[in-house]
């Protein structure tokens, strides 16, 4: 196991970055910054917006709710999700997640082992090219780092 000599971050020191419209992520800890035990990150949603329905194959994830109110499926079942929740998705467990308020949602997320944000980061780079990326050219970057996406299936 790597060590690490701790690291001291505020959160203003950490440019967003974002993937899907407004959705941004500020990535706190990095794997790097872990010895690849886990990330740790902010995650603003825009009002109504979300995730797909996705699995993580090797990566499990938790939520937790700092303000607004989601939906979170996990499986087949619809959490409310207020601040001050905790959601754990597991590996290999179908999960989405949806703002459903009128503002912005914030959330902080931990994801283990470590290194999503490397997807995050790509995904970042292929929403701003000329002209954004297609579902297809999303799939094999999910497919890459070990997502399986279902674009069709829809949130309750």
């Amino acid at each position: 196991m790597t060590t690490s000599p701790g690291r001291v971050v505020h959160s203003d020191e950490v440019e967003p970055i974002t993937w899907s419209g407004e959705e941004a992520g500020r990535f706190l800890l990095r794997s790097e910054d872990t010895g690849g035990q886990y990330s740790f990150y902010e995650v603003t949603v825009p009002a109504g917006q979300g995730s797909h329905f996705h699995v993580h194959e090797d990566t499990d994830e938790a939520f937790y709710i700092v303000e607004g109110e989601f939906e979170i499926h996990l499986g087949d079942v619809v959490h409310r999700a207020p601040a001050g929740t905790v959601v754990y998705g597991p590996r290999g467990v179908v999960h989405a997640f949806r703002n459903t308020l009128d503002e912005p949602g914030r959330m902080l997320c931990v994801t283990t082992p470590g290194g999503i944000e490397r997807f995050f980061e790509e995904l970042s780079t292929l929403m701003k090219q000329d002209p954004p990326a297609d579902w297809s050219q999303m799939q094999e970057l999910a497919t890459r780092h070990r997502i399986v996406a279902f674009p069709d299936q829809e949130r309750n």
